[in-house]
């Protein structure tokens, strides 16, 4: 029976980052669905589409192609057969992000695409509603979180080695309005599943936060 690890969590809680050492730990794939919402976003904007003119992105989502692709178990995100892996990680398209996955037939869209990739075969999928609509049944799930602060402190560090000049203050900001329209939008808001297993890396180093997951995951299987 396939594995199936279900992460969500809000900006800046490491889940892209955690959950590659993760899956490559459990030697499953990892499908981070937060990268193919950053995709559309940076559609959007290369194509002048604001990013919360829902009728507009309604007609753009019939144009646009989103794919992922792994090459040694590493994943990258396609757009019409461009890849946007190195494109997707600013915090314009991050906000872009939050405000085009607010739109019903945007997530719908996605959901569908992100269903169809983990069918049949373990895989660990980290995003915002994993495990609440995603992979209701996944075999694990998990709610990745951290402070504000650390959070931002985590990504204004990721910034700076990134040649960004954002200051602190800034980014604790944008990072606290990222989390008010996630938890707070009317489709699918970010929430912990009932289910769900709180991981709080406020106190944790990388490598410690991966241990914790991968207990959480063995005292599940």
């Amino acid at each position: 029976m396939p594995l199936t690890v279900a992460i969500d969590g809000p900006v800046g809680a490491g889940k892209s980052t955690i959950s590659d050492a993760v899956a490559k730990k459990l030697d499953i794939l990892h499908l981070d669905t937060g990268a193919m919402y950053r995709a559309f976003g940076l559609f959007a904007i290369q194509n002048g589409v604001d990013t919360l003119d829902e009728s507009a992105l309604n007609d753009l989502i019939e144009k646009a192609q989103i794919s992922v692709k792994y090459e040694n178990g590493k994943q990258s995100t396609w757009v019409n057969g461009s890849d946007v892996t190195g494109l997707i990680r600013t915090p314009e398209v991050s906000m872009a992000a939050s405000n085009v996955s607010k739109f019903p037939k945007i997530r719908k869209e996605m959901v569908r695409l992100q269903r169809e990739i983990a069918k049949g075969q373990s895989m660990l999928l980290d995003g915002r509603d994993i495990g609440t609509v995603v992979l209701k049944d996944a075999t694990v799930k998990i709610f990745l979180t951290a402070s504000p602060e650390v959070r931002a402190k985590r990504r204004h560090l990721e910034l700076i080695e990134k040649g960004a000049a954002d200051s602190f203050e800034k980014v604790l900001e944008e990072l606290r309005a990222r989390d008010e329209q996630d938890m707070n939008r009317a489709t699918d808001p970010l929430r912990q599943a009932e289910d769900a297993v709180l991981v709080d890396t406020s106190a944790l180093n990388f490598e410690e936060s991966v241990a914790k997951i991968l207990e959480v995951v063995e005292a599940k299987r």
